[in-house]
C-alpha cells in the first residue's frame, strides 16, 4: 500500500499559531470578496424583452412570469445534448444545478431560483425529475437563445430585476465565476487535499487524480450525482431506450 502524503506534524501551538497567519488572509479575502459583491450591486443594467418566450410545466409563459410575482429572478442556464441519453448530459451544468436545493432562503429575500435549460422541455424535464430536482425548470426555445444570450452561451448565470412590466439584466457570469452555486467546493477547499484537481498548486505527492475538461464532475461514464438515482432504482431513459455513448461534453 502506497503510503498517503500528508503534512508535517507538528505541536498543537505551531498549529494554532499556522492555522491563525492563514486566517489573517482567509479574512482579507472575505473583505475583499464583500468589496467586489459592493461593487456588483453598484453596476448598470440593459433591459430585456419581457414577452421572451419559455416554455415550463404550463406551457409557454413570457419571461415576466418565471419572476413568479418576485422582484429579482436568478436563471441558471443549463446546457443540454439533444438526443442524447441521461449518463451524457452535460455534467458540470448537472454538478451546480443538483447543489441548489433549498429555495426558502432565497425566496424570503424576493429572489426566484429557475433553471432555463437548451434543451426542448419534455426531454430535459424528464432528466429534471430523475435527478430529484425540485427547482423551477424551463425549457428556452430557439426563438429566445439570441433575446436572453446577446450572443453567451448555455452553462452561464445570469440575475435579473423586474420593475413593474419591465425586465432587467444586472449580472451574469460562467465559467469559475458560477462556484457559489457549489458548496462542495467550499468544502472541499478546507480539507487537506483540496479539490484534487490538477491544476491546483499543492504540495509535490498531494492526490490529483481530476482532469478539469469535465472528468472532475464525472465517475464510471456518468456524472457523479446520477450513481445515487440509479442505486435507487430511478429510470433514466430520457426518450425511447436509448444507450449511453460516453461523454458529449461540459459546460465548465
Amino acid at each position: 500500500m502506497t503510503a498517503m502524503n500528508k503534512p508535517p506534524v507538528v505541536s498543537r501551538s505551531e498549529w494554532l499559531a499556522a492555522n491563525d497567519t492563514l486566517r489573517a488572509r482567509e479574512k482579507a479575502h472575505t473583505r475583499e470578496g464583500d468589496a467586489i459583491a459592493a461593487a456588483r450591486r453598484r453596476l448598470p443594467m440593459t433591459e430585456v424583452d419581457p414577452s421572451t418566450p419559455l416554455v415550463g410545466a404550463k406551457g409557454h409563459v413570457p419571461l415576466i412570469d418565471v419572476f413568479d410575482g418576485r422582484t429579482q429572478l436568478f436563471a441558471s442556464y443549463h446546457m443540454w445534448h439533444d438526443g442524447r441519453p441521461a449518463a451524457d448530459q452535460c455534467e458540470g451544468c448537472t454538478f451546480f444545478t443538483g447543489q441548489v436545493r433549498e429555495l426558502s432562503y432565497l425566496h424570503q429575500r424576493d429572489v426566484t431560483f429557475a433553471a432555463f435549460c437548451q434543451g426542448p422541455y419534455e426531454e430535459s424535464e424528464r432528466y429534471r425529475r430523475f435527478m430529484g430536482w425540485e427547482m423551477p425548470w424551463y425549457s428556452v426555445p430557439a426563438e429566445s437563445h439570441e433575446r436572453l444570450l446577446a450572443g453567451r452561451h448555455f452553462g452561464m448565470k445570469a440575475c435579473y430585476l423586474r420593475d413593474g412590466d419591465r425586465v432587467y439584466e444586472t449580472y451574469w457570469t460562467t465559467g469559475r465565476g458560477v462556484e457559489p452555486m457549489a458548496p462542495s467546493y467550499g468544502i472541499l477547499d478546507m480539507t487537506v487535499h483540496g479539490r484534487q484537481e490538477t491544476w491546483e498548486d499543492s504540495p509535490s505527492g498531494w492526490p490529483q487524480p481530476y482532469e478539469t475538461r469535465g472528468q472532475q464532475f464525472r465517475k464510471d461514464g456518468r456524472p457523479t450525482a446520477q450513481w445515487p438515482r440509479i442505486t435507487a432504482g430511478h429510470d433514466d431513459d430520457l426518450h425511447g431506450g436509448q444507450t449511453s455513448t460516453g461523454s458529449a461534453g461540459c459546460c465548465g
